[in-house]
C-alpha cells in the first residue's frame, strides 16, 4: 500500500528531514514507487503549494529538491504510493486537493477499500483510485459548520471533528483506511490499522533517520517555545520514542498540539 506523513507546528517549520526519510522509502528502502506528493500551506496566507509526480520519490530530482528546500509551514502532508487500485498516473497521486467552504483541503490515504463508494454530490474524482473516491464521498457528506454563526467562537476543526470521525469510521468499515486531512488551520489523522506520531518540544534532542545516515540536532534549529508534531505510517527515526495510534483512534492537531482525540469502539 502507501505511506503517509504530516506535520503540525506552532511556528513555521520545514519538513525536510522527515520528507527525506519518507522519500527514501519511495523505491530505495521501500516498495512505494508508484508516485509521491507533498502539500504545504503558506504560514502567512494559507495558500496551498502542492507537488506530485507519478515517479519513485527516491529517484526524483523534484523530490530531492523539495527535501532540501526551506519550505516552512504550519501544516504539511506528504505521501508515497504503492498502487492497489488505479493505474500509475499523475491524477492518482496523493495528496488530493479540493475546495470546501472556500478553503483548500488536502487528503492522503493509506489502505484498500472494497466495494463501491457512492458518489452522489458535487465532489467527483478525476482519477480512478479508491482514495480519491473516499475523499470526494467524505466531502459530500459534510455539512458546512464553517459558515454557522453559532459556531463562531469554536475552532472550525473542533466543530468538524465529530463529522470527520463518523465519515472515517464508515470508510474504515469498507476495508483498510488510514488518512490525513488538512485545510491549513488544523490537521486531522485517522488510524484504521497503522499510524505513529511524535511531538517534539523543549528540551530538543538529536534524531537519526531510519532509512538514511542523516542526523539533525533539533536544539540548534528551534526555540524553547516550538512545538512540532509529526504523523507517519511508520516511525521515521530510530532513536526516538514514537507513539503508535490505536485502531479506530483519531486526532485533531492545532498548532502542533492535540486539540481533540477520539477512540472508536
Amino acid at each position: 500500500m502507501c505511506e503517509l506523513l504530516a506535520l503540525s507546528a506552532n511556528t513555521p517549520t520545514d519538513m525536510r528531514f522527515s520528507f527525506h526519510g519518507l522519500a527514501r522509502r519511495g523505491g530505495a528502502t521501500g516498495e512505494h514507487q508508484d508516485g509521491w506528493g507533498l502539500a504545504s500551506f503558506d504560514p502567512e496566507t494559507q495558500a496551498l503549494h502542492i507537488y506530485r509526480e507519478q515517479t519513485p520519490a527516491a529517484f526524483s530530482p523534484v523530490a530531492a529538491h523539495l527535501a532540501n528546500l526551506d519550505l516552512k509551514a504550519l501544516y504539511s502532508i506528504a505521501h508515497i504510493r504503492k498502487a492497489t487500485q488505479g493505474v500509475v498516473s499523475l491524477e492518482n497521486c496523493h495528496p488530493f486537493r479540493r475546495s470546501f467552504a472556500n478553503q483548500d483541503w488536502v487528503f492522503a490515504h493509506n489502505g484498500d477499500l472494497k466495494g463501491e463508494i457512492p458518489l452522489g454530490g458535487p465532489y467527483q474524482p478525476t482519477g480512478n483510485t479508491d482514495s480519491e473516491a473516499a475523499f470526494c464521498w467524505l466531502l459530500n457528506q459534510l455539512k458546512n459548520p464553517l459558515l454557522d454563526p453559532s459556531d463562531s467562537e469554536t475552532h472550525e476543526g473542533l466543530t468538524l471533528f465529530p463529522q470527520l470521525n463518523a465519515c472515517a469510521a464508515q470508510l474504515a468499515s469498507l476495508g483498510i483506511f488510514n488518512c490525513l486531512i488538512s485545510n491549513g488551520s488544523w490537521l486531522y489523522a485517522y488510524c484504521g490499522t497503522k499510524l505513529n506520531t511524535i511531538t517534539r518540544r523543549a528540551p530538543f534532542t538529536s534524531a537519526t533517520l531510519a532509512d538514511d545516515d542523516v542526523t539533525v540536532d533539533f536544539s540548534q534549529v528551534t526555540t524553547a517555545q516550538d512545538v512540532v508534531t509529526i504523523v507517519s505510517t511508520e516511525p521515521l527515526t530510530n532513536n526516538e520514542e514514537w507513539r503508535p495510534l490505536r485502531p479506530g483512534e483519531s486526532l485533531l492537531f492545532i498548532d502542533g498540539d492535540v486539540a481533540a482525540q477520539s477512540i472508536a469502539d
